[in-house]
């Protein structure tokens, strides 16, 4: 039996594939423990998994920066730098002397790409580190680099090892720019654990106790590039979807709704900003229902906005439903291009309009786009006449939606978080 603890922050998107791994450990026989921000250590516990806080929860985080829930959200989505400088950076230290007391004892440690005391308690405590990248934009690559704003110079479809050769230039740019901004203070609690100065980029390199790069998304949203290092696998999406970490249960007002659709043969539109991006969603669900109304569809609208189910003609507006039950039923998925919605959205086999808010979710977007399988619609124009017209124009693409239940097949074929737990014990031996 080995002991194997497994390190994420982040949103429920970064929080539920390990828990699926966890899962899959655990069912091997192995004491598993997560060490999680403390939000989400009650779901972790109902999902059968020991749990340790690492990170203060978001509520905290909040009252230290002294604004609200919404007033970080918007600052997230407006400064891509915010996370790193004002969330992670200030945790380092505490986040990693936490990490250090749970890993005591442990025989292999999986980290996050965000999780960035994993490394340093791995490299401490000489232990074998599996680190897990769930959005295909971090892996950084020359010849799949990202897409999103802040990489528009990057060149997103070379063809030749000129254009290689320039999305490495200015990757190399970004690593000289990262070492400047954060070396310092990553050195300083390295220092505090034995270790000297590191030699990587925060994000875009990987330290010496990376024995395993588990990259968690499917083939559907494309295979691995061929300048990954040679630890690196795609295991496929690791799947986990509960709102409290305990059984899926469907609220009696969504069974009526979605009754209501079978019957009338008029499959809902589905509309989610998912569980980070919806604290900053402003008129989006307004909009949907408004639009939706336009087109003469039925809505589910997915708000995150606590109190009961709300019925107001043909839309339903509810806190949270298990997405992989109710997106199997949506005519289109329509949501902010989270790798876990995403995921979701593929395996349930249904055509998918993005409005990607930041970070990843751009580059998931075009990756959806790339295979047929999604538009996007820019954040600024959702809800305008053009969000009418492009929900329509997927709903009666017969290409779009054949290509979505060809992705949902490859999907269905991947054993993920079963490939990863094995591709961590693999360490343990």
């Amino acid at each position: 039996m080995a002991r194997i603890v497994l390190a994420t922050i982040g949103s429920l998107g970064d929080l539920h594939p390990f828990i699926a791994i966890g899962q899959s450990l655990a069912a091997r026989g192995e004491r598993v423990v997560l060490a999680v921000p403390e939000d989400h250590l009650d779901k972790v516990r109902a999902a059968g998994l020991g749990g340790a806080s690492i990170l203060p929860s978001f509520a905290a985080i909040c009252a230290r920066l002294g604004l609200s829930d919404v007033e970080v959200a918007a600052k997230v989505l407006a400064d891509r730098d915010f996370v790193i400088d004002e969330i992670l950076m200030p945790s380092l230290r505490a986040s990693t002397a936490a990490l250090d007391a749970v890993a005591d004892g442990a025989d292999a440690l999986a980290g996050s790409t965000f999780a960035f005391s994993a490394a340093i308690v791995a490299e401490k405590r000489r232990l074998p580190l599996a680190t897990i990248i769930l959005q295909p934009m971090t892996l950084f690559s020359a010849w799949q680099p990202p897409v999103a704003p802040q990489f528009e110079l990057m060149r997103h479809h070379p063809q030749t090892r000129f254009g290689h050769g320039w999305n490495s230039a200015l990757l190399s740019l970004a690593r000289t720019v990262l070492r400047r901004r954060y070396a310092r203070r990553i050195d300083a609690v390295r220092a505090e654990h034995g270790l000297g100065p590191g030699k990587g980029a925060p994000m875009l390199d990987h330290g010496p106790a990376t024995a395993a790069i588990l990259c968690c998304w499917s083939s559907a949203l494309r295979m691995l590039p061929p300048d990954v290092p040679s630890t690196a696998s795609l295991t496929g999406f690791p799947f986990f979807d509960s709102e409290t970490g305990a059984d899926k249960v469907r609220a009696p007002e969504l069974e009526a709704f979605l009754d209501e659709c079978r019957q009338a043969e008029d499959a809902p539109l589905i509309f989610t900003l998912g569980s980070f991006a919806v604290v900053s969603a402003g008129r989006f669900y307004e909009d949907a229902a408004a639009v939706s109304r336009t087109l003469g569809k039925r809505a589910l609208l997915l708000t995150g906005r606590p109190g009961p189910p709300r019925r107001d003609g043909d839309c339903l507006s509810m806190h949270y439903a298990p997405h992989s039950t109710v997106f199997p039923e949506a005519a289109v998925v329509i949501h902010h291009g989270g790798i876990g919605t995403t995921g979701q959205a593929l395996r349930a086999g249904r055509p998918q309009i993005v409005v990607p808010h930041f970070g990843d979710q751009f580059d998931n977007a075009a990756r959806l786009e790339s295979a047929g399988i999604a538009l996007t619609i820019k954040r600024q124009r959702f809800g305008d006449a053009h969000t009418a017209s492009v929900i329509a124009h997927v709903l009666s693409n017969a290409a779009m939606a054949q290509a979505a239940q060809a992705a949902a097949d490859v999907v269905a074929g991947e054993d993920s978080a079963g490939t990863a737990a094995d591709r961590i014990l693999r360490l343990c031996s």
